[in-house]
C-alpha cells in the first residue's frame, strides 16, 4: 500500500526530456604529453637544485577527482627519485574522509593513488605540529609527516571555490592551509567562518611558506570538460604573487549550464570527488554561504544518488530539496559531519525530503514549485556537476535550444525511463 506522501505526488506528470551537448573551449593537454611537460619544468635549475640526494620529500594529494592525477603525481615522484631523494605521498585534505587516516587513505586509493601505483609510501596520519603563528598570532598547524620532511612539493589544482571569493580560492595557498593542516589546522582557519576565508587562506599560507620547507608547487588548471588544460610549476617565493592570475585563468575556463534558469534541477549523483561541496555551486547555483554566487538559477533541486568515491559522505545534500531512500541509506553521519563541523558550513548537511525513489524525488520538486505553469515546467538534468558536456532539458526548452549556438540537440523529447522500483534507467549516464 502506498504511503500518503507517495499518493500526493504519484499523479504529477514529468515532462519529456531531450539531450543536448554543450559546446565549450576544448583546449587541452593530452595525457601522454603530461610527463614531458612536467619534467621539462622540473629540470630547470630553480626547481631541480632544491632536491638533493638523501632528502625526504612530501608530495601532496588532495580529496578531489582531478584529471590525470595519477600521471601528474607519479611523474613528480619519479623525478624526485631520480634526484636521489626519497619521496612520499601525503594526504592533504583537511578533514575529509571522516577526518581519519583510514578514510583519507581510502579516498586516495579510489583515485588510484596507492603505495603500489606510486611506488613510494603513502602517509595519511592525522597528527599535526605547530610550526609557528600567523600575523594575528593564531597557531599554524600542519601534518607531522609534512613538517618532518626535508621539503614539500604542493601538487594541486587551481579552481574557483564553492563557498567564498578572493584572490586565493581552491589552489596552492588553500592546499597548504587547509590540506596540509589536517583536521586540526583546517579547524583553526575555518573558525571565523567563510566570510573571513579570503583573508585567512593567504594569511595562513604566508605563514606556512615562512615556517615550513615548501619547495615549489605543481598546479594544474582544467578546461570546461574537466581535462588538463595547463600545468604551472611555481617556486615557493613566487606562489603568493602568481597564484591569483592562475585563479582568474581557471575561472575563465569553467563551464556553465547554457540556459540561465530552470524550475527544477536534477543532479543524478553528488559526491566529494566531484566537488568539496558535493556538487559545485559554481555550476548548479546551489550556494550555501552568502560569500559566493553564480551558476544556474532554480527553484527546486533533486539529488538522486551518492558516488562511491564520496566515501558515504552526504556533503551536498543540504543544497537539495529532495533526495531518495537509496541516497539516505548510503549516508554515514560520522563520515559526513567532521568535514562540515570543521568548515562551519553545517547548512550543507541539512537533510532534504527523502522520497522512496528517483521518480518521486523529481515529482515532489515539480509539485512544490510555485508561480510556474506546470504544463511548461523547465527542468535541467545533469549526471553530476563535474561532467556537464551532455545534459538533458525538458521539452519546453526545445525551440530555445535550436537557436542557441552553444547547444547541439542530440535527441528528440522523450519520456524518462524508470524501472519497476521507480528509479531512473541509466542514472548518471547522460551522453
Amino acid at each position: 500500500m502506498k504511503s500518503v506522501t507517495s499518493r500526493l505526488v504519484e499523479q504529477v506528470p514529468i515532462p519529456k526530456m531531450f539531450k543536448v551537448r554543450q559546446l565549450f573551449s576544448a583546449e587541452r593537454i593530452e595525457a601522454g604529453d603530461i610527463p614531458a611537460i612536467i619534467r621539462n619544468e622540473l629540470e630547470q635549475e630553480t626547481y631541480s637544485s632544491q632536491i638533493r640526494p638523501g632528502m625526504k620529500i612530501a608530495i601532496t594529494v588532495g580529496s578531489r577527482q582531478i584529471a590525470n592525477l595519477v600521471i601528474v603525481t607519479k611523474t613528480i615522484v619519479d623525478f624526485v627519485k631520480e634526484k636521489g631523494a626519497s619521496p612520499f605521498i601525503v594526504a592533504a585534505m583537511g578533514s575529509h574522509g571522516g577526518a581519519t587516516a583510514e578514510g583519507q587513505r581510502e579516498i586516495l586509493a579510489n583515485y588510484g593513488i596507492t603505495e603500489e601505483s606510486m611506488e613510494c609510501p603513502v602517509k595519511c596520519d592525522m597528527d599535526v605540529v605547530k610550526i609557528g603563528v600567523n600575523d594575528e598570532g593564531m597557531d599554524v598547524l600542519i601534518g607531522r609527516n609534512s613538517a618532518e620532511a626535508d621539503g614539500i612539493i604542493v601538487n594541486c589544482r587551481i579552481k574557483p571555490h564553492t563557498c567564498f571569493r578572493g584572490p586565493y580560492e581552491s589552489g596552492i595557498m588553500k592546499m597548504m592551509t587547509i590540506g596540509l593542516g589536517k583536521q586540526a589546522g583546517a579547524d583553526v582557519c575555518h573558525e571565523a567562518g567563510f566570510g573571513q576565508m579570503a583573508k585567512y587562506v593567504p594569511m595562513f599560507g604566508r605563514a606556512i611558506l615562512k615556517h615550513a620547507n615548501i619547495l615549489f608547487a605543481v598546479a594544474v588548471l582544467e578546461n570546461s570538460y574537466d581535462e588538463t588544460s595547463k600545468i604551472a610549476v611555481i617556486n615557493h617565493d613566487e606562489i603568493e604573487e602568481k597564484e591569483p592570475a592562475l585563479l582568474e585563468e581557471a575561472r575563465s575556463l569553467m563551464p556553465g549550464i547554457l540556459v540561465p534558469e530552470c524550475d527544477v534541477l536534477i543532479c543524478d549523483v553528488i559526491g566529494k570527488n566531484f566537488s568539496g561541496s558535493g556538487m559545485d555551486p559554481n555550476i548548479t547555483g546551489t550556494f550555501v554561504t552568502p560569500y559566493a554566487s553564480g551558476g544556474l538559477k532554480s527553484q527546486r533541486v533533486a539529488i538522486l544518488d551518492m558516488s562511491r568515491e564520496s566515501h558515504h559522505s552526504g556533503c551536498g545534500m543540504g543544497m537539495a530539496h529532495a533526495t531518495t531512500r537509496r541516497f539516505y541509506n548510503k549516508l554515514n553521519f560520522d563520515l559526513t559531519y567532521p568535514n562540515l563541523i570543521t568548515s562551519t558550513v553545517v547548512e550543507n548537511a541539512r537533510i532534504p525530503m527523502v522520497m522512496e525513489n528517483d521518480k518521486e524525488a523529481i515529482q515532489v520538486c515539480i509539485r512544490t514549485c510555485t508561480g510556474v505553469d506546470k504544463d511548461r515546467i523547465r527542468i535541467v538534468r545533469i549526471a553530476n556537476s563535474l561532467k556537464i558536456e551532455h545534459i538533458m532539458l525538458s521539452e519546453v526548452y526545445y525551440k530555445e535550444a535550436e537557436k542557441n549556438p552553444g547547444l547541439v540537440i542530440e535527441s528528440e523529447p522523450e519520456e524518462l525511463e524508470f524501472d519497476e522500483a521507480g528509479n531512473l534507467i541509466g542514472l548518471g549516464e547522460i551522453s
